[in-house]
């Protein structure tokens, strides 16, 4: 139940470069610049040229645990299943945590500059309007996608996120929805599905705050955050201990232990 509930409400796992170790604190992805061509000369040794190359390192963070006591009487005396709900929380919390963990990465990766020297870095786009104007935002989803395409950022693989707010901002904006554009989605559904070739993803998690606690990896001024647009290489995530439940009974206590963890990494890719 844990598992189910954690694979149903986290958005951005599967969207990010994920490794799995066996051990160790951390692990190294590379990263490659862009080959040279030149015309060549007849009788010319053709030496070979460099492709530069660089790495990121992305370190575990701590065991991770969401966990919930049972009480004997406690169970027998409420009416409902209580284990079940207990673990369906546990999830979502695990789930909520992962997701903001990897949206702060991705913010922090779109100031950052690039991986390999002389490569692009990542790109902020701003307007005052990006928050309540549903035209402007759409206009913003294409600037993006352009800002992608012009830095050879592969096409697929490509995401925008968004709070409820700006989401359903954009659902009510009937160009981007109107099938005559060949528009996705519905104002009776509440959904828009794409805008400017982009999916677009609906979470809270979003970060809207100055991040100060927690991995330093993943602190950040986010306060006019609107959105992110990310590709699944610009952040990479570490697996050293998939998500995994345990539970048992303490007489001592006359209750249930439920504990629920993973550990893992984010961090900054390309």
């Amino acid at each position: 139940e844990v598992l189910a509930t954690f694979q149903q409400n986290n958005v951005f796992l599967d969207k990010t470069t994920v490794r799995t170790i066996a051990s160790g604190k951390s692990a190294q992805f590379p990263a490659t610049g862009i080959a040279s061509t030149a015309y060549h000369q007849p009788g010319t040794e053709i030496l070979g040229d460099e492709i530069k190359h660089a790495e990121r390192v992305i370190t575990i963070d701590d065991l991770l645990t969401s966990s919930a006591f049972i009480a004997n009487i406690d169970e027998a005396m409420n009416h409902y299943e209580v284990r079940s709900t207990y673990s369906s929380e546990i999830g979502h919390q695990l789930a909520k945590v992962m997701d903001a963990n990897i949206a702060q990465v991705m913010a922090l990766t779109a100031r950052e500059a690039s991986t390999i020297t002389g490569e692009a870095g990542g790109t902020t786009l701003t307007n005052a309007d990006y928050p309540t104007d549903s035209a402007v935002l759409a206009a913003g989803l294409f600037d993006a996608q352009q800002t992608l395409d012009e830095k050879n950022v592969p096409d697929n693989d490509r995401n925008a996120f968004f709070l409820p707010a700006q989401y359903y901002l954009l659902a009510q904006n009937t160009t981007v929805i109107n099938q005559w554009y060949d528009g996705q989605g519905s104002i009776s559904e509440g959904t828009v599905l794409k805008i400017a070739g982009l999916p677009i993803v609906k979470t809270n998690a979003i970060p809207q705050t100055n991040v100060t606690t927690g991995p330093s990896a993943y602190q950040g001024d986010f306060s006019n955050t609107v959105g992110l647009v990310a590709h699944k290489n610009s952040c990479g995530t570490v697996k050293l201990m998939d998500l995994a439940s345990e539970m048992e009974y303490d007489i001592r206590r006359q209750g249930t232990l439920m504990v629920s963890k993973y550990a893992v990494g984010h961090g900054i890719l390309r």
